[in-house]
């Protein structure tokens, strides 16, 4: 049994973050909630943008200072890489390696480039990682609210001897000591990360869903119904799951959903479902599905745009936005 430790502001120096030059490349989710979580704290931060981004005037409405990447990346002395995966290669080696110096810090919030070797520092660079396990805007609210999500550091690179430590100050930056910080290594938190993805929290909960409102379509019984019952519950109970784990779910439902859960889940997601399972992880752990998905993102994309658009078309996205319309709550305008 794991007795992973969760690390705390106790264990921070924060001078080592103040200290820093901090180069945020990217404005999206995470990095927004970074730059300006961080900016907020009184860190020396700059948010790196390619030519003609769209953020650069979000970027200035909030006081944040705005350079060309390889600007940023020549005034920093740590250098957090918070762009798309697909993206991330191409930017690094055109904009931001010719412009590192001995002694910085390369700073990711997901493992996929270094631990794929898509990207490859030079040996003088910390590189080091920290994954807050929420997104951004969440991140942003909670920190500026005083509290924090947790974060995951991990360490590829030690070429100061403080790659962990300054990776620990930079979580703390972010809030994420007030709810715990995990050590973890990039193979981890990457092969972790994509199958949680494509098993559990995306491929399949969205395939369970489908599966479960085509069943009962099929059987004759309204649409409309099949959406409650199959998608727009779900958040109910996820709801509380996150607040109570699975055994706070099972106290908050009825006896009748409790038993159905015990008999009928393992039928669903039995020996044929943990297979695949397996077979997803290995295809990560080798490397395949990183292959496979780089050629996807580098290339036209045709196959990926293709299944996007399938997905959109599915009768149960059209049932959706018909019973979601008349949801009120859901644009902020119910009461």
């Amino acid at each position: 049994m794991s007795n992973a430790c969760m690390l705390s502001a106790e264990d921070v120096d924060p001078k080592l973050l103040a200290a820093r030059r901090l180069a945020i490349i990217g404005y999206g989710s995470q990095g927004a909630a970074h730059a300006r979580i961080l900016h907020m704290s009184g860190a020396d931060v700059r948010v790196g943008l390619r030519d003609g981004s769209g953020s650069a005037e979000a970027v200035r409405g909030v006081g944040i200072t705005l350079r060309s990447v390889p600007e940023a990346v020549k005034e920093a002395n740590l250098v957090a890489v918070l762009i798309p995966d697909t993206a991330q290669a191409k930017v690094y080696r055109e904009e931001i390696a010719p412009h590192l110096k001995g002694g910085d810090a390369l700073l990711f919030a997901h493992g996929f480039n270094i631990h794929f070797g898509q990207i490859n520092p030079p040996k003088d660079v910390d590189v080091i990682m920290v994954a807050p396990k929420s997104p951004g805007p969440m991140l942003y609210r909670e920190a500026s609210q005083g509290n924090g999500v947790p974060s995951l550091i991990a360490v590829h690179q030690d070429a100061t001897g403080r790659a962990r430590d300054v990776a620990l100050a930079y979580a703390h930056g972010l809030g994420s000591t007030r709810a715990g910080v995990l050590e973890t290594t990039f193979a981890e938190e990457t092969e972790t990360d994509l199958f949680g993805e494509q098993a559990v929290l995306c491929g399949g909960l969205s395939s369970l869903i489908l599966a479960g409102f085509e069943t009962l379509v099929e059987a004759g019984y309204q649409p409309e119904v099949a959406y409650f019952e199959c998608l727009h519950e779900v958040k109910l109970i996820v709801d509380l799951i996150y607040q109570g784990g699975l055994t706070g779910m099972r106290k908050g439902v009825s006896d009748t959903a409790e038993w159905g859960d015990y008999v009928s889940g393992p039928r669903v997601i039995g020996a044929a479902s943990r297979k695949a399972m397996q077979e997803i992880l290995a295809e990560i752990r080798s490397g395949e599905f990183a292959k496979r998905w780089i050629a996807e993102g580098q290339g036209s994309q045709s196959e990926f745009n293709r299944l996007r658009a399938e997905g959109r078309k599915h009768q149960i996205e059209e049932v959706g936005a018909r019973l979601r319309s008349r949801m009120a709550w859901l644009s902020g305008s119910g009461k």
